[in-house]
């Protein structure tokens, strides 16, 4: 499977670089530490990387913005580039996490979509660059589902009992509820949070599990017939498996953008900058949108027919405008975050697989 031979692929090269192993064995090589999600890179991209600057690129991986901001918080243990979601980001800058970027030195972000940059986590783009989109839905296998799903009322559906996976992530399996149930997916109101929290709990017999970003795979195996996940990682699995099918649900969703941040004390900071602008060229961001099957904020990539076409016209890849005004970003909810902390733990007492 292509996700397991990207994952076997970064391995190697993260262990080549931790028993301190040359290809050429002559001196030692610069490092660039990076950590990100499993599976989000083509590793096309980094073995031209490592080429043309006579580099290594270790490569740690996180299952959710939770934990990297988890790993990050105590302090850098050495990367030199991260990969933090939009809401991260305002968190991350707000608790001086994350290095100001010199953009003088990453030329190539004029190729950038001007909807993806200047947004409100990082007004003028002073911390972070686009890496990624994309949408969160319903991945869900037609042929035991029978039908074509649409609406998150799916996922609370007694047919399916035992055969639902959720994400193992508060604020984005509360934002899939709550748009459901009508509410602002970055809500404050107790009221609410605790009505997504209720629901969640008394469906408890249909949740099979919440998943630490690897429903794509149950989904795959057979072992749920529905499963909350990211876009392109249904899309990879839907290569391998013609059962399977992707929703953006009637309700809405979230859209995320996933962005390149350098954090505090990075022991390669200009070489990471170096890294962003190679990313940020139309070919190399092609080459990884064509990977993933996540959205490119790459317009010169788009511009220049650089996108697989069939990503292209694909409208749960790249929705139109009609279904794109109905996602919403996630957003840093400061103090009212304890309330979905609370209600999370509770989902988790009581419903928790």
């Amino acid at each position: 499977m292509k996700r397991l031979l990207t994952f076997l692929i970064l391995f190697v090269m993260s262990a080549t670089v931790a028993f301190g192993c040359s290809p050429t064995g002559g001196n030692q090589q610069q490092v660039l530490s990076i950590y990100n999600y499993a599976s989000y890179i083509a590793p096309e991209a980094i073995a031209q990387f490592e080429k043309e600057n006579n580099v290594k690129i270790q490569y740690d991986t996180f299952e959710n913005s939770d934990a990297l901001y988890a790993k990050l918080k105590q302090g850098n243990p050495g990367y030199d580039l991260i990969f933090p979601a939009d809401y991260m980001v305002k968190i991350m800058i707000a608790e001086n996490i994350i290095e100001p970027l010199n953009l003088n030195s990453i030329s190539n972000q004029k190729n950038l979509e001007p909807k993806f940059i200047n947004q409100a986590f990082d007004p003028g783009n002073k911390y972070s660059l686009p890496y990624q989109w994309g949408t969160m839905g319903i991945g869900y296998n037609v042929k035991t589902t029978k039908n074509d799903i649409n609406s998150w009322a799916a996922m609370f559906d007694p047919k399916y009992t035992g055969k639902v996976a959720w994400q193992d992530d508060a604020r984005y399996t509360f934002a899939g509820v709550l748009m459901y149930l009508g509410f602002d997916p970055n809500t404050t109101n107790p009221e609410e949070i605790n009505k997504a929290r209720d629901l969640l709990i008394k469906s408890k017999n249909v949740i099979a599990a919440f998943v630490p970003d690897n429903g794509q795979n149950l989904l795959d195996q057979g072992e749920v017939n529905l499963t909350m996940e990211w876009s392109g990682d249904i899309f990879q699995v839907m290569t391998e498996n013609p059962n399977l099918r992707y929703a953006i649900p009637k309700e809405g969703t979230i859209i995320f953008s996933d962005n390149m941040a350098i954090p505090k004390g990075a022991p390669q900071k200009e070489l990471a900058e170096k890294f962003i602008n190679f990313i940020l060229q139309p070919e190399v961001g092609a080459q990884i949108s064509n990977f993933t099957h996540f959205g490119s904020p790459n317009k010169a990539a788009i511009d220049r027919g650089l996108i697989d076409p069939n990503d292209l016209k694909n409208p749960q890849i790249y929705p139109p405008a009609e279904v794109f005004g109905k996602m919403k970003l996630l957003q840093d909810v400061g103090k009212a975050t304890a309330l979905y902390d609370r209600a999370w733990t509770e989902v988790k007492a009581g419903a928790g697989k």
